[in-house]
């Protein structure tokens, strides 16, 4: 993703980009639950079943929806303005907002030394942004601002955790499929991420079109964020589905490892 931001050339809109990961996503999900039901008449009835019949069971996954295309194109912005490095160090305080959450959402409790490996990340990020704090011009043309870049990363840190922890709720509370579930995420989605991209781009889109600035390397960033947002939804589903396989759970040496 830096890279993209910062090589010479046309640059393409990020927040295409962040739609374009959607409705990756959306038609990798449609495959797979294809692929569970095992036809297509089962498909179809599965997705009437799920999103058309069950409407207030779909419009709860507006809010993680929403949150992760917001997520999404704040990462892109801290990307354009810190180097990668930085940006990796910074995004890892989604633990401490993911932990934070987790405690008063969830009701979960931390040992004292999980708090103090969070202080630790804490400090850690605290230095490498004192590091440095100048403005550089990239070949790309973009201005790099660490100050913005630090408070898209942090921003997006705070929507990564509080989304993270809203969606395993929800995948807790419900026998749905992650990849059902994945499909609802990015349907509620699409609209979210063209309604930012009006917004945003709308002037540039009208002149330079939706995929401008596009080639192999940009194609491969879209699949590899969808890629990994389908990554994350399997590790918060199989570690809800190992919480349900223990009768009671808790926070002991025979069960963190």
């Amino acid at each position: 993703m830096r890279y993209a931001r910062i090589r010479s050339g046309d640059m393409f809109l990020s927040s295409t980009a962040v739609f374009m990961a959607e409705i990756v996503k959306l038609l990798t999900c449609l495959v797979l639950v294809f692929y569970e039901e095992g036809n297509f008449v089962k498909f179809c009835n599965s997705l009437y079943l799920n999103i058309i019949k069950q409407p207030i069971d779909t419009l709860k996954v507006c809010v993680p929806s929403l949150l992760y295309i917001i997520q999404n194109n704040l990462l892109y912005v801290s990307a354009s303005n810190l180097d990668a490095a930085t940006h990796q160090v910074t995004y890892q305080l989604k633990i401490l907002t993911t932990a934070f959450f987790a405690v008063v959402i969830l009701r979960r409790s931390l040992r004292n030394t999980q708090w103090g490996a969070l202080i630790l990340l804490v400090i850690g990020v605290v230095l490498v942004q004192l590091a440095q704090n100048s403005k550089t011009t990239l070949p790309s043309g973009i201005e790099q601002n660490r100050v913005i870049g630090f408070s898209a990363a942090l921003s997006a840190c705070f929507l990564s955790g509080f989304a993270g922890i809203y969606f395993e709720k929800i995948l807790k509370g419900s026998d749905v499929s992650v990849w059902m579930r994945n499909v609802q995420l990015s349907l509620l989605s699409l609209p979210f991420g063209l309604i930012t991209c009006l917004i945003n781009d709308g002037q540039v889109l009208q002149k330079q079109g939706f995929f401008f600035g596009y080639d192999l390397f940009v194609l491969y960033l879209v699949v590899l964020q969808a890629g990994g947002g389908l990554i994350v939804a399997m590790v918060v589903k199989c570690y809800v589905s190992n919480l349900f396989n223990f009768s009671v759970w808790a926070p002991t040496k025979s069960n963190i490892r």
